[in-house]
């Protein structure tokens, strides 16, 4: 599990789809986008980047991807599983207490940045401030440090409006 219970979701989008396993409560990158105002194009795809650099940060992952044969069994709503090329939820503003860090242990206040394969970091681990294109990878703010368990609470606020 990569969330606790403890959130608030402020505004959340159901406006993409993801074509691969995947845990919870990372941030997803923009992998294509569809067009126009259509909410059901199977072209809007997000993605976990390994690599962050250049991706447009779209929001924090809740729902578990998983890949099931769906004629042996359903999926388990209390999970809030979604099959595989399924449509996903997405945070843009809110705070969650997750467990997808990576790096050095933040400490209240310090900004939060995406890092690798949807992580989240307390410094930018791209060792530059900023992409090509001027845009900064900051998604939100920490709002604690890491517990015993390895969770932190973190703020979410996308889009990026530090570019």
């Amino acid at each position: 599990m990569a969330l606790k219970t403890d959130r608030s979701t402020l505004d959340v989008d159901i406006s993409f789809f993801m074509n691969e396993t995947a845990t919870r409560g990372g941030v997803v990158c923009q992998s294509t986008g569809g067009s126009g105002a259509a909410m059901d194009q199977g072209a809007a795809l997000v993605t976990y980047s390994a690599i962050p650099s250049g991706k447009v940060p779209v929001g924090l992952l809740l729902n578990d991807m998983v890949n099931l044969d769906l004629t042996r069994q359903h999926l388990n709503q209390h999970k809030d599983e979604v099959q595989q090329g399924g449509k996903v939820t997405l945070l843009r503003k809110g705070y969650v207490v997750t467990d997808n860090l990576e790096g050095t242990d933040p400490s209240a206040g310090d900004p939060a940045y995406v890092a690798h394969s949807g992580n989240l970091s307390a410094s930018d681990l791209s060792n530059d401030d900023t992409d090509a294109d001027g845009s900064t990878r900051v998604v939100g703010r920490f709002l604690s440090g890491v517990d015993q368990d390895g969770y932190a609470k973190v703020y979410i606020d996308l889009p990026n409006t530090n570019v």
